[in-house]
Parts: C-alpha cells; sequence; structure tokens
C-alpha cells in the first residue's frame, strides 16, 4: 500500500510503553503497540522501575507495530524519522562501558529524597524554595531529577565509584533510550532535548545551558551530563535492536524528542500564546503557551519549556500545573483495592451511580504537586456513611480528577488573566465519557477532547518529522491538518458545581499536614511534614 512518508513515535509513560506509526501527510495513525510498564515500591513512598525493562519494551512496541503494518500491506521502509516522547524527571544512571543501569530508574513520583530536600534547603538563604524559581522555573522539591541524582551519588557505591572511574552517564529516561538505539556503549549519542533538561533542576531555562552554579549547590560532577539540544534534529541514526527479527529500522534517524507533556502541547497544536491543553495520564498536567516569554507563576504553577522545534528555531515556554496522580488513581482502585478487574471498568461502576453520594475522594498518594506544593498530604476518602459503596468510590476517584484540573485551571486563569473559554483535553483517560462530562460540569466550562486522543505520540513524530534533514511534515499553520473533535458541555447548574467544589477543598484541607515528625506506628520516623515547597 503507498501512502507516502511515514513517522514512527516512541511514547514511553510512566504505566505503559508505545510505538505509533502515523502518515505525515495526512496526520492518521496506521498502527502501534503498548506495553505496559512494572512500577516498583520497595518502600513507602519509593517508586522505581527497571530501565532494561523499559528498553526492551521499546524493542517489542516496536517490532510488533512493524508487524501490524506488514499485516496491512504498509512498506514499513517508508518509516523515516523517529520521535521519542518521555515521562520527565525520571532519573537513569548507567555505566557508559558495559551500557548497564548502575541502579533502577527513580520515578518522578517517588518520596525518598524528602530528606535531601530538607538538607539542600538549609544552605539556602532563608530556607527559601523559591530560591532557584527564576533560573529554573521550579521549586526545591522532590519532584524534579536533580535531588533523584543527588540521592544516587549519596547513596549507591556502584554509582559512587562509576563517577570516580569516569564511567557514569546520567539521563532522563529520553535520554537512556536515544543512547540506547542509537549504538549504547558502541557509540550511542548522550543528549537530551531542552523540554526535559529544563525538568532537572541543573537547567538554566534562559541562557538554555546546564547551569554550573546550580550543578556547585547540588554537587552535581557536569561531565555525566547529557548534551542539550533542541527538540527537533537529527541527533543519530537507529541501530538494530538485537531484538528486531525485520532489521527495517536501521540507519532512520530520531530526530525528535520532547517530555511528554510537551509532547501534547505540539500535539494538540497549541503554538499561540494563551493555548492551552490538560493531559490525564498517570498524572494530569496543565500547560499553556506563554510564547517566547518565560511567565512566573503567583499561584503555584511551574514555568517550563514548551518546545524548540529547530536548532535555529526560538524556544517557547509555558506555565504548568502538574498533579501526580490521576490515572494512577484507577491502577490504584484496580490493583491495591481489588474492586476493578480492569481500568476501563471505573466508567461503568461511575456511571451506575452517577454520584459520590456526598463521598470526596483526594488521592495525595505522593504529597500534593500544584498549586499547594505540599509534601506532608497523604490520601483520604471522607464523607463515608453506611450507604457508600464501590460504585460511590469509583465516582469519587473520578470526580478526584476534575476537582484537582479545576485547582490547576483556576490558577492559570489567575496568572495569564484572560479565563480560558473550554479546555482541550488528551491522554488515556479521556476515552472515558464520564470523566469528561463530569469534567466540563465541575469547569462550567466545554471540554473538547480530538478523535484521535494519542496527541502525545503525534507531538514526538511531528518534531522528528519536521527536523532538518527530514523535511516531511510542516508545523506551518496553513498545513496543519484539521482535527475532529468531540465536545463535552456543561449539563449541572454553576452553583452545584460551586457547591461540589467548596466540599472537595474542605477534603483538601483534611488531607495536609498528615505525615509529621513524630514517631510512626512501626517505629520509626516519619518524614518532617513543615516542608512545604513553595512559599
Amino acid at each position: 500500500m503507498m501512502l507516502g512518508p511515514l513517522v514512527g513515535s516512541i511514547d514511553q509513560g510512566t504505566s505503559s510503553t508505545r510505538f505509533l506509526v502515523f502518515n505525515a501527510k495526512t496526520s492518521e495513525l496506521l498502527s502501534h503497540h503498548q506495553v505496559e510498564i512494572v512500577q516498583k515500591f520497595p518502600k513507602e513512598g519509593w517508586v522505581e522501575q527497571d530501565p532494561k525493562e523499559i528498553l526492551n519494551s521499546v524493542h517489542e512496541c516496536v517490532e510488533k507495530t512493524c508487524e501490524k503494518l506488514q499485516q496491512l500491506n504498509i512498506d514499513i521502509t517508508n518509516i523515516k524519522a523517529i520521535g521519542v516522547s518521555n515521562q520527565r524527571e525520571t532519573t537513569v544512571v548507567w555505566d557508559k562501558t558495559t551500557g548497564e543501569p548502575l541502579y533502577n530508574a527513580i520515578v518522578w513520583l517517588d518520596l525518598r529524597t524528602q530528606a535531601t530536600v530538607d538538607r539542600l534547603l538549609k544552605k539556602i538563604p532563608g530556607k527559601n524554595k523559591s530560591f532557584f524559581k527564576f533560573r529554573t522555573g521550579l521549586p526545591l522539591s522532590t519532584y524534579f531529577s536533580a535531588v533523584k541524582l543527588r540521592w544516587l551519588l549519596d547513596n549507591v557505591e556502584e554509582i559512587k565509584q562509576a563517577v570516580g572511574d569516569g564511567r557514569a552517564m546520567f539521563g532522563t529516561i529520553d535520554s537512556w533510550l536515544i543512547w540506547s538505539l542509537t549504538g549504547g556503549k558502541n557509540g550511542g549519542v548522550h543528549c537530551t532535548d531542552v523540554t526535559n533538561a529544563s525538568r532537572t533542576m541543573l537547567f538554566n531555562i534562559h541562557s538554555l545551558e546546564w547551569d554550573p552554579e546550580l550543578c556547585q549547590f547540588f554537587d552535581i560532577p557536569m561531565e555525566i551530563l547529557p548534551k542539550v539540544r533542541s527538540s527537533s534534529e537529527i541527533y543519530g541514526l537507529m541501530k538494530i535492536c538485537p531484538s528486531l527479527k525485520s532489521g527495517a529500522l536501521t540507519g532512520v534517524p530520531i530526530s525528535g524528542c520532547l517530555g511528554d507533556q510537551s509532547a501534547a502541547l505540539v500535539g494538540q497544536m497549541c503554538f499561540q500564546d494563551g493555548q492551552a491543553k490538560n493531559t490525564y495520564g498517570t498524572g494530569c498536567f496543565l500547560l499553556c503557551n506563554t510564547g517566547q516569554k518565560s511567565v512566573f507563576s503567583e499561584h503555584g504553577l511551574l514555568t517550563t519549556i514548551a518546545y524548540k522545534l529547530g536548532r535555529d528555531k526560538p524556544v517557547c515556554y509555558a506555565l504548568e500545573g502538574s498533579v501526580a496522580i490521576a490515572g494512577a488513581v484507577v491502577r490504584w482502585l484496580r490493583d491495591n483495592l481489588g474492586i476493578l478487574k480492569t481500568s476501563q471498568e471505573v466508567e461503568k461502576l461511575a456511571a451506575e451511580v452517577g454520584t459520590s453520594y456526598g463521598c470526596y475522594f483526594v488521592p495525595a498518594f505522593s504529597g500534593l504537586y500544584a498549586p499547594y506544593w505540599e509534601p506532608s498530604a497523604r490520601g483520604i476518602i471522607c464523607g463515608l456513611t453506611q450507604f457508600t459503596n464501590k460504585n460511590h468510590i469509583a465516582f469519587a476517584a473520578l470526580e478526584a480528577v476534575c476537582f484537582q484540573t479545576r485547582e490547576l485551571l483556576d490558577a492559570i486563569n489567575k496568572d495569564c488573566g484572560v479565563p480560558l473559554n473550554q479546555l482541550q483535553v488528551d491522554g488515556g483517560m479521556t476515552n472515558n465519557k464520564v470523566l469528561m462530562q463530569l469534567q466540563s460540569d465541575i469547569l462550567c466550562i466545554p471540554v473538547v477532547k480530538p478523535s484521535m486522543p494519542e496527541t502525545t505520540a503525534l507531538g514526538a513524530a511531528m518534531a522528528a518529522g519536521a527536523a532538518e534533514g527530514v523535511g516531511i511534515w510542516s508545523l506551518n499553520p496553513g498545513d496543519l491538518t484539521a482535527v475532529t473533535c468531540e465536545r463535552f458541555e456543561p449539563q449541572i447548574n454553576p452553583e452545584e458545581s460551586e457547591f461540589r467544589f467548596a466540599r472537595w477543598k474542605k477534603a483538601v484541607m483534611k488531607s495536609m499536614d498528615w505525615v509529621t515528625s513524630d514517631i510512626s506506628s512501626n517505629g520509626k520516623p516519619e518524614i518532617n511534614a513543615s516542608q512545604v515547597l513553595f512559599n
């Protein structure tokens, strides 16, 4: 079948890996394959993944997608470029001589570094968590890569040794994948892009370079850091994966790289100042494009790099509201409580009751992110009665995702001064129609969902296809394909929405200051709760 040039997209998320193939001329998704990734919780608050499992899942997804394309009689030699989109902040250190990881990847959600944050705060005048905000856009928090890397250097002997011997390489997941896929220990390219670098807390978002003073503050050796590139350029060529029978992608350029939330912004075509999208994945991330100026929030949002679509193209910035637990709450209901057999079942359970019956769920499993930045918070379910059943809890879990998004939207509207009149959405959870209708009801504005929800993968494919030397995907506004969308309009009156939101805020207050410095029931000291990550 003749389709013209195709672009592949590696979408490596927190809960799964996917490889998707798009038609560069029509943006049509032709085929994909998905593999779920194991999350390990070795101790309370710790979240890890195996970097080798992540890499193998990419190989498997590429192989299976290529097989599916061949079954559709599509010539896989037409794949002319590959983009990478990835979970951000998650930290990997590996040995460049063996190609082996020196420890599990520490996932962005992980809380083990709270003591590291506390120690670093003592070095800052007035213990000001926002001290580096104007350089990095970020508060000092367990969330970002620098403190995870500091923990690894302090606690893992193999990593200390490898740094001393000049064998260690650091990277976020994009760097680990690109290095491995372009040859690994045999000449792999050690790089990252500006969007991922901007989430490390070691990167100056104005000069677009690793900041020597920040590296000195965190005591990170700069020689282990990857080279920072734009989000759209040829980084290197795919080498044949050992597991690939076809070898068809050997020599294909990897030419796009964006952190997942930036990729979704590009995939939603939010190229204008003031355009915003909300992605519902493991967490929930609302990004608003602020153009070529960096805007600093007064309401608990982060300043981050949106994209830089070419070496000679300008950098664009975004305001970001980050929520740690969205889709993860459904996975928790499935894996930990066992009230769902599959994640999709949550929609059916919630639809059967159509209300939480006064039950409110604050899923602060990793503390609260935006707009509170309150690591002492923990998850609570309140308003329970003898009437409450698993359906009400399922509904309350979906409502929690919507209430958290409402808090982000309120903050962005205050910072930008111009309220959004509709919300563009994407991500796996947007297939849940109950959730989308709830979201519109709680925001009191329409929610607009593209018929092709894989906007994160699409954004990485667009960046790869548009790269200099590839040039098969035009990002000129006139050439972008019009997207068909599904709209959800508010169906309840604003007074009811405000009442439910006020009750939610009351529940949030009750979730705070849960973790104290007292001795816990198992005799171990708990994390000091006085650490609030924004002033």
